[in-house]
């Protein structure tokens, strides 16, 4: 007894005096015998402080870089950067003046205009949003006048006058023009693409007659209130199909393609409304033909066409995959250069997002873009000069793969060109002129950096401003450590960010958070930039919990064998990869308590934690699982059919009940919190109440809370949610009572 105790005050006295010489640090000796760390108790004081790691807290604290450009006609600009200090810059001289001082001023010649986003692209697909008499609208490009569905038919305003025109007469409920609903999600704005010349629009008819519908109530005294909508399921035999039209808006004239209906499928995302616009049809410059992507229900096959003013379509190229196609990230990649009687067409089929240049006629000329590395957006052509200028991701050796770069490279294939240096995620404007960028760059646990830039060739012209995070650190908040930790595999590195528990004793372990949204459109982490709160990331690090995030096998921007690593099986949800890299961190911070790991997460994580905590009852011991998509038979067709294959057909119905997460209920060892809005329209709440009805017969035992009439994102209860959550977490992995209703917010 004796020896122990001896040994005990030995080691506590080299960890005291390891502390005074390093501060706090992230190791303690490793024959410490390291207690779970458990406070007393869990105050008020304690959420406040917390809650002060929010944006609401954080943000007012930080002095962001941000420059917004106001360019002048003499090729200067001027901008407003911290303290309200005006600054004139003249990238030709390479200077940059205090106003006001000396006798500079800052408006000498009259603005000419903001500089334009590195993501504006090629025209002839985007149309101005508006409202035309109160229902949404899309400008025609010369302003003149908006289209916009009235009684199932589209129509026009003339901006000057007011006067409507009837452009479509034969739209009827469930097949009207312009329609934009994709079931998880609806407008009244029309889906709408003007040519050049604002005379004629490419548009289609919806047609949704014979699909099923999805229903909602309403919570309400009296008669509850039904909403009730089409919403096409995995497997059924009637989805949303299209028929694609042009009209002609001053002869009112509508001429249907010469082609079958397509399904209502786009290359690029769950709809074929991608980032406000409908993304595969491109109009030529000249107004006089049409470009458009076809895609398969499956979205395996992939037909380029090109149809003329009278409807007649002529097919350029197709392209099959086994898994799903994919035209870029966050815009679509391919391009109709009627100019150069050329095609740029994007496709993964080397394993990486590459360019590949064809003639009119289908034929293969040379491939652009090479290696390692993927084109995630192809943002300006040149035509004039083949150029290409894009954002890629990955193909910079020795940084994280998901950081964006902006590069340019000649149709040829030939000098590729890195334009954003910094190691960093990038955010680029250019200048009227074209001949410089302003960078903006940051990393999650780096503030933002602004640079001026050469748009030749990536040459700094001048720093301009750096972010100030003084008070932010004064107030006690921690950045975020970006991590890499192998994946499931043992060789192919995952990456992520780790939140250190707040005042951090070497001496004790603190359970474990994973934060999680398995994709596999997008990743747990997110954007790469920095954000000082990263949702409540903070605030739970700050209560006493390591929280982490890791973009596992399955999730995007990686190579092509990564992203499709768990398709047709979307129960595995990238959590071999999360318990892998969590078990790993354990190992390298000691003060990771990994016998108290807990899980949450929204959406599609929603879904991946009720899944993890069905299929790792052991590991994980305490779950969150707030609006998931538990069953995908019961969400809407296009996202399950793409990532898990046509129910029944490509992928048996035991693939769609083996991902459920009510198969699995049953297992359930641990503390699980299931959450869901009643109004849910994205991911209805019968996917919850399928595990629930499971549990129940299972004789489990778990907690439920449905917000009353709260929609995806939960509204005006999301405060309420993350106090429960934080609540949750701190009663069952860190053992102790939280402050009684404890309200964010007020």
């Amino acid at each position: 007894m004796r020896s122990t105790r001896s040994l005990v005050f030995a080691l506590a006295l080299s960890t005291v005096f390891y502390v005074s010489v390093h501060g706090q640090p992230d190791q303690a000796p490793a024959t410490l015998a390291r207690a779970p760390y458990k406070p007393a108790r869990m105050t008020e004081a304690d959420y406040a402080r917390a809650e002060k790691m929010l944006a609401a807290g954080t943000t007012p604290l930080v002095q962001l870089a941000n420059v917004q450009p106001n360019w002048l006609a003499g090729g200067k600009f001027w901008y407003r950067g911290a303290n309200n200090a005006l600054f004139l810059v003249d990238p030709a001289a390479k200077t940059k003046i205090p106003c006001d001082v000396n006798g500079v001023a800052c408006k000498p010649d009259g603005p000419v205009g903001p500089a334009a986003p590195a993501g504006a692209g090629r025209g002839g697909r985007a149309g101005g949003q508006g409202r035309a008499g109160g229902a949404p609208s899309v400008a025609s490009p010369d302003g003149k006048r908006a289209a916009y569905i009235k009684d199932f038919n589209l129509w026009v305003r003339d901006v000057a006058t007011g006067k409507e025109t009837q452009l479509t007469s034969d739209g009827i409920k469930d097949f009207g023009y312009a329609t934009n609903n994709a079931g998880w999600t609806k407008s009244d704005a029309p889906v709408v693409v003007w040519s050049p010349d604002s005379t004629k629009i490419a548009t289609f008819q919806h047609d949704a007659r014979g699909t099923g519908d999805m229903y909602l109530i309403r919570t309400n005294a009296g008669h509850p209130e039904l909403s009730a909508w089409k919403y096409p399921l995995p497997g059924d035999d009637k989805i949303f199909m299209i028929e694609r039209v042009i009209i002609d808006v001053d002869l009112q004239k509508v001429t249907r393609l010469k082609m079958p209906a397509d399904p209502h499928r786009s290359t690029l995302c769950d709809h074929v409304v991608c980032g406000g616009s409908w993304s595969d049809v491109e109009w030529a410059p000249d107004s006089k033909s049409l470009a458009f992507v076809s895609t398969s229900r499956d979205h395996r096959q992939e037909n380029l066409r090109v149809t003329d003013l009278a409807g007649n379509v002529r097919d350029i190229l197709e392209e099959k995959v086994a898994t799903f196609f994919e035209s870029g990230n966050g815009r679509v990649n391919w391009h109709y250069l009627p100019n150069s009687k050329e095609f740029i067409w994007f496709s993964e089929r080397d394993n990486w997002g590459q360019l590949y240049l064809y003639d009119d006629g289908g034929k293969l000329k040379n491939q652009i873009t090479t290696g390692e590395g993927n084109v995630t957006q192809l943002v300006k052509i040149d035509e004039k000069n083949r150029l290409l200028y894009f954002w890629a991701v990955g193909k910079e050796k020795g940084r994280d793969p998901y950081f964006r770069h902006f590069y340019k490279i000649g149709f040829d294939g030939k000098g590729l060109t890195l334009l954003t240096p910094a190691n960093g995620d990038h955010a680029v404007a250019w200048s009227p002129d074209e001949k410089f960028l302003i960078d903006t760059y940051s990393t999650p646990d780096t503030p933002p950096v602004v640079e001026l830039r050469d748009a030749s060739n990536g040459a700094l012209v001048l720093p301009l401003e750096k972010s100030d995070i003084s008070k932010l650190v004064a107030s006690g908040w921690q950045a975020p450590v970006p991590i890499t930790v192998k994946c499931r595999d043992g060789v192919t590195d995952c990456y992520g960010i780790l939140h250190k528990p707040y005042r951090l004793d070497p001496t004790k372990k603190y359970p474990i958070i994973n934060k999680i949204y398995p994709g596999p459109q997008t990743g747990s982490v997110g954007g790469r930039t920095f954000s000082a709160s990263r949702g409540d990331d903070g605030a739970l690090a700050q209560l006493g919990f390591a929280v982490v995030e890791i973009d596992g096998m399955g999730t995007p921007w990686r190579s092509k064998k990564f992203h499709e690593a768990y398709y047709a099986n979307m129960g595995d949800n990238t959590l071999p990869d999360q318990v892998a890299g969590m078990k790993e961190l354990a190992k390298k911070y000691p003060w990771i308590d990994i016998d108290r790991a807990g899980i949450w997460g929204h959406s599609g994580g929603g879904f991946a934690t009720a899944d993890a905590m069905f299929r790792y009852p052991d590991f994980f011991k305490v779950g969150i699982s707030e609006s998931g998509n538990h069953d995908n038979r019961v969400y809407e067709d296009d996202w399950a059919e793409k990532w898990q294959g046509l129910l029944g057909k490509d992928s048996t119905v035991a693939g769609y009940v083996d991902a459920a997460n009510q198969t699995h209920a049953a297992n359930l060892k641990g503390k699980l919190l299931l959450a869901h809005g009643t109004m849910d329209n994205n991911v209805p709440p019968d996917n919850t109440l399928l595990v629930v009805d499971a549990l129940i017969k299972a004789n489990k035992d778990f907690d439920l809370l449905m917000i009353p009439n709260a929609g995806h994102g939960y509204g005006a209860a999301s405060n309420y949610m993350m106090r429960r959550r934080w609540d949750y977490f701190t009663k069952w992995l860190l053992g102790v009572e939280p402050p009684k209703q404890y309200e964010i917010g007020r």
